[in-house]
């Protein structure tokens, strides 16, 4: 076995188990956690291609098994996470399953992103980490702001939220990615101030802060869009 070839897969598995110990986490009423461990596996799903460029060990095998892993990490766990939330504010037998559109069409849009080639420079469709770090932290941005909860994590809003971020998951709407082909401000004048937004909120409110940058995300990719057409 070639252990250099294998380090990526490591790490890559370092993220589904961090996904899968932060659904464990969830599902003992440790709602909080679940951002945690998301971040955690954001961390370790950069790193693993940061890992396979650097060695020139990528592989077919490492990009499937890193689908697999972001299933968990990005759409099982954000999903079973807003269940418990919607679960334990309503008696509907209902309302809590409908949340579990996140990890279905998680699935598909990683299904849909290992075959799409025109995501070298952009991204088609909300990235399923940024809608997994939106989600889990919903409860941080309450725990802040509590006056936002009927708005953010009431069980209608709960689902409302599972279903809209889920299509953007499998949108067609073209959105920025963070990779720079040189350093010039004009040619990265969106990557940059994204950046900047997210330094601030995250600086000021933390993890509360982190729906907010999504937002941003959003907004701007709608700006920068709407700009090029013209």
């Amino acid at each position: 076995m070639n252990l250099k070839a294998q380090l990526p897969n490591f790490i890559t598995l370092l993220n589904l188990l961090s996904g899968v110990v932060g659904i464990l986490w969830v599902l003992e009423g440790q709602l909080l956690y679940g951002a945690y461990f998301v971040i955690l596996s954001a961390g370790f799903d950069f790193l693993d291609g940061f890992a396979a460029r650097l060695l020139k060990v990528q592989s077919d095998m490492g990009k499937e098994l890193d689908s697999l892993a972001d299933v968990v990490s990005f759409g099982v766990l954000p999903g079973i996470l807003l269940y418990s939330l919607t679960k334990a504010q309503t008696d509907s037998q209902v309302l809590p399953y409908l949340t579990l559109i996140i990890p279905m069409l998680s699935a598909y849009r990683l299904a849909k992103f290992n075959l799409d080639t025109r995501q070298s420079d952009r991204f088609i469709g909300l990235p399923t980490p940024a809608n997994a770090l939106l989600l889990s932290t919903l409860p941080h941005l309450v725990a802040h702001w509590p006056e936002l909860a009927p708005w953010v994590t009431s069980p209608i809003a709960l689902v409302v939220i599972a279903w809209a971020t889920s299509i953007l998951l499998v949108s067609e709407l073209p959105l920025i990615a963070l990779k720079f082909k040189n350093s010039s401000f004009a040619d990265n004048t969106y990557r940059y101030t994204l950046l900047c937004l997210g330094a601030f909120c995250f600086a000021w409110l933390q993890l509360a802060g982190i729906p907010l940058i999504i937002i941003a995300y959003l907004l701007l990719s709608g700006v920068e869009q709407l700009l090029l057409k013209k």
